[in-house]
């Protein structure tokens, strides 16, 4: 079919456009090359029930292996960039820094090489929620001696891929591994320490992230000039009522305050929202001290301003609904709110994931609000199903959500990158390979793991050779 390019809607010059995954999402080989055990090797392993259909990464995508025809995928839909991630049990099989896997390091060379002879960008993600099991049987992130672990396997990064790499991000979506794996069970670890051990982890998390980025800047920025950021999950909220603007904007710092205000904001530090109230909710349950740590001033000032742009992933929007609180009553879930759906908004193969493409356009001007005209690189978006190769909603959602960016850029929103999820079909997660956001279909059933284009993978080659939005009607057919 030929594309026909919307000639109202082109990209802005020099903006680039790529897809993404994960390491232990699609590589597979999880004990070849020296590889030593990861958090989620454990944790699928010893508790399969917790995986919807029971399974893992063990194999995936097997791109260990097919890394080859991979890239050469990506070459021929056009993408401009690859976001992937590096294993770090893979590098550091033992864990610590003081034993290398030449083997492990030896992949991602050949991978970076391999992109970059195609002409593709690598753009890679330090941590990816996998870390060697070793580090979380001493407490992963909630123990503060991982900011040094994760520095230690940053600095490795920087001096083996760093003069081939451009655009870094340190750690993906902090808010969601400490909510949903050490304050809750939706992810590994499964801790379920609920309103206490995820505003540890956060708070590890961000020193982290502050110090992987001084050591670039002090040691390798000079000769390497790349850039560094963070990736952090944003959803947007609307008001039950409209003429409610308070609770959205609670929500929002949050969702996305929680990690962007101590990075991103004028002031550093965590929303003053969530300080106020953690604190009083503290004090009514007999804390000796507030469960929300406490930055000293030098720590603000060392993490404020640590990032060159804003990874931006966003998938979805909710309804804020405020909860009533009574004279010394605490604040519900430590939040004063709760999240509701509109029943008229569509649901993807995920239940969390509802197509709400306005709230993208609405997440965007939001943030360029709260943090200024900062770069802006939308670092994951997409559509989950069940692995059709005729993904219609898939296309929809694409369509719709690309379009909302277009607009928001219009409205001034300095976004310079966008970045489809998934390039493949992969293991999701909680979801296992229950729902699927690849563009291109994998055969799990196939030994060989065939790769199939789906129709979002076309539609996305033609994008990219038109630079401009796409009308998916031609490609929503049977043909």
């Amino acid at each position: 079919m030929r594309a026909h390019c919307d000639k109202d809607w082109p990209f802005p010059k020099d903006f680039i456009i790529g897809s993404a995954s994960s390491a232990y999402q699609i590589e597979g080989g999880w004990n070849t090359s020296g590889k030593g055990e990861n958090n989620w090797d454990w944790y699928t392993h010893n508790k399969p029930w917790l995986i919807a259909d029971g399974s893992n990464g063990d194999v995936a995508c097997d791109s260990f292996y097919k890394y080859k025809e991979d890239v050469a995928i990506l070459k021929d839909i056009g993408f401009d960039f690859y976001r992937f991630s590096i294993s770090w049990s893979r590098i550091f099989p033992t864990g610590f820094s003081n034993e290398t896997s030449k083997e492990g390091i030896q992949y991602y060379h050949d991978l970076i090489d391999e992109l970059r002879s195609k002409g593709i960008e690598p753009f890679v993600t330090i941590y990816h929620w996998d870390h060697p099991q070793i580090l979380e049987k001493m407490g992963g992130w909630v123990n503060e001696l991982m900011v040094d672990f994760f520095t230690d396997f940053a600095r490795l990064v920087f001096q083996e891929f760093g003069p081939k790499v451009r655009y870094f991000a340190t750690i993906n979506e902090p808010s969601f591994f400490c909510f949903g794996g050490y304050g809750g069970a939706v992810t590994a670890p499964a801790w379920n320490l609920t309103l206490n051990a995820e505003y540890l982890c956060m708070h590890n998390a961000l020193k982290a992230h502050a110090k992987a980025y001084h050591m670039y800047d002090e040691e390798f920025r000079s000769t390497q000039n790349g850039k560094i950021g963070i990736v952090l999950t944003c959803q947007y909220f609307f008001g039950q009522d409209k003429n409610d603007t308070v609770t959205p904007d609670i929500a929002f710092q949050y969702d996305c305050g929680w990690t962007a205000h101590p990075i991103f904001s004028k002031l550093g530090d965590y929303p003053k929202i969530m300080r106020k109230r953690i604190d009083e909710n503290s004090r009514i349950q007999g804390w000796p001290r507030s469960r929300l740590p406490t930055f000293t001033q030098k720590e603000i000032e060392y993490i404020r301003g640590t990032a060159d742009y804003f990874g931006l992933n966003h998938y979805t929007s909710h309804i804020a609904v405020p909860v009533k609180r009574g004279t010394g009553e605490v604040w519900e879930n430590d939040r004063g709110f709760h999240q509701a759906v509109d029943p008229k908004w569509p649901v993807s193969a995920a239940s969390w994931l509802m197509m709400v493409p306005e709230g993208f356009g609405n997440i965007l001007r939001r943030i360029t609000k709260e943090y200024g005209n900062l770069p802006i690189y939308v670092t994951e978006n997409g559509y989950a199903d069940h692995g059709s190769l005729n993904d219609h909603e898939r296309l929809k959602y694409y369509y719709a959500y690309l379009k909302e960016m277009l607009v928001a850029i219009n409205d001034g929103c300095n976004v310079k990158g966008y970045t489809a999820w998934s390039f493949l079909d992969d293991f999701e997660w909680r979801g296992g390979y229950t729902t699927l956001f690849g563009i291109v279909h994998v055969d799990f059933n196939d030994p060989g793991r065939k790769r199939t284009y789906k129709k979002s993978a076309k539609w996305y080659k033609d994008l990219l050779k038109c630079r401009k939005l796409i009308p998916v009607h031609n490609y929503t057919n049977n043909n």
